[in-house]
């Protein structure tokens, strides 16, 4: 029989917070595993210990923070409406069904007070190092890239400034393998390196000056901010999270970056290898990666040659005797070393100009054919050499299931896919709160599994 409730939701029940809050639920998991009770060490030194009102409980702020990144929840004050109707939020937090959640206003006040600390990223290494304790990340396998994130910002409105060019951190290495290289060959060694400071014309952003003006191929054209990330191949535990303007190349950062997390979570002993894209296949960070016998794969550049020219892999090199042979098996001989540390080999224009193949070869002028090589070249052909391996193309698959599976997870779940403030201090709050988010829903998840 049909029929309707027409009773008015105004009685008064007996009911227990806990039993509103299913068992399955993923904030119950982390309530059980997860001990945030470290927050308030970590905030003390903010904190007045005497003068002042009772503050608001820290660790209550940061879990209505952590609820916000979560669920994916963008907004102070929606996410304060959030709290106040949901059960399990209230639960988590430590609110009863009749206590005043806090107002918006709060959370914000508690942010900005804390964005000119290192607090967050100190709860995100005290996160790593569980994961680390429960056996979820082994340090052997890293994988990084980056992704763009939209800046807070209209990319109609700039303003055109010169800027200066960023100055290469290995140039002292690669001078002295220059200055060995011509040694070795009998040249004289160049004069000291004069520092030169170039500048560029740029777009600057009016509304966020601290991102950068973004042309990619592929890619969105606009103010971006980049999320340069690592991860551990184990259980996809992200590492490592570090901001740059959205105009910073994704190698720039990365030799740094990789130190500075093996030295802090103890990686010397166990790291073995490292998978990464292309836009990571620089001299530099090969070489430094071989020199440190750190198994190395990174995608291959896709190379053009001049339409109609002979491609350079066609010439084969001869290590012995350091000589290029030409496809008709003539020799390009080596000629000097360059500031920018390339070899160059060139072939005799005498002989070039009875060879059958001279138009297909070379267009200039002299008749000669000139080929570069890399005073670092072999650590480059050692990468490739890596990456044709059966162990390099498992490694360079996994990929696809750690580090971009963590992005899209960053953005389709829990709103990375924009920067919600302005500023790189703040996105990267933004960046390292998402990222702690990932891992102790992770840890939770597994540790859930294991004791069921």
């Amino acid at each position: 029989m049909l029929r309707s409730n027409p009773t008015v939701q105004n009685s008064y029940e007996f009911v227990c917070l806990e039993d509103l809050v299913p068992e399955g639920h993923l904030l119950r998991k982390i309530q059980k595993h997860i001990d945030f009770s470290f927050i308030l060490e970590k905030v003390r030194p903010y904190y007045s210990e005497d003068n002042g009102r009772p503050s608001v409980d820290p660790i209550m702020l940061f879990k209505m923070m952590f609820i916000g990144y979560l669920f994916g929840i963008r907004s102070e004050r929606q996410l304060e409406q959030e709290v106040q109707l949901n059960n399990a939020y209230r639960w988590f937090v430590g609110l009863g069904l009749t206590d005043r959640v806090p107002d918006h206003s709060t959370l914000s006040l508690n942010r900005k007070r804390l964005q000119e600390s290192s607090v967050v990223q100190e709860i995100f290494d005290h996160i790593v190092f569980k994961a680390i304790e429960h056996r979820m990340v082994a340090g052997r396998v890293l994988v990084s890239d980056s992704t763009h994130l939209k800046a807070n910002a209209n990319k109609r409105k700039f303003v055109k400034q010169e800027v200066e060019k960023s100055v290469k951190t290995y140039l002292d290495e690669l001078d002295e393998a220059i200055t060995e290289d011509r040694k070795a060959h009998g040249k004289k060694p160049l004069k000291p390196r004069k520092v030169v400071t170039e500048t560029k014309e740029t777009k600057i952003s009016t509304t966020d000056s601290e991102s950068g003006y973004m042309v990619r191929d592929g890619k969105p054209e606009g103010f971006f901010y980049l999320d340069h990330r690592t991860v551990d191949h184990k259980y996809n535990i992200v590492t490592d999270v570090h901001i740059t303007p959205g105009n910073v190349h994704d190698s720039t950062p990365y030799l740094e970056r990789l130190e500075l997390q093996v030295k802090k979570f103890g990686f010397e002993q166990s790291l073995e290898a490292v998978a990464l894209d292309a836009g990571y296949y620089t001299a530099a960070i090969c070489k430094r990666l071989h020199k440190q016998k750190i198994y190395a794969v990174i995608g291959g550049r896709s190379f053009t040659p001049v339409k109609g020219l002979i491609a350079k892999w066609r010439f084969k090199y001869d290590a012995d005797r350091n000589v290029y042979i030409c496809p008709q098996n003539h020799e390009l001989v080596y000629s000097t070393t360059d500031r920018e540390g390339y070899r160059q080999y060139k072939s005799d224009p005498k002989v070039c100009a009875e060879c059958p193949m001279l138009q297909e070869c070379t267009r200039a002028k002299n008749k000669q054919r000139v080929l570069t090589r890399h005073v670092w070249q072999d650590s480059k052909e050692w990468v490739k050499e890596n990456g044709r391996s059966r162990s390099g193309k498992y490694l360079y698959r996994l990929r696809y299931q750690t580090i971009e599976r963590s992005f899209a997870d960053a953005k389709e779940l829990h709103g990375l896919r924009y920067c919600r403030f302005r500023g790189k201090k703040k996105v990267l709050e933004q960046a390292l709160m998402t990222a702690i988010c990932q891992n102790v829903k992770k840890i939770a998840n597994h540790l859930s599994k294991q004791v069921g």
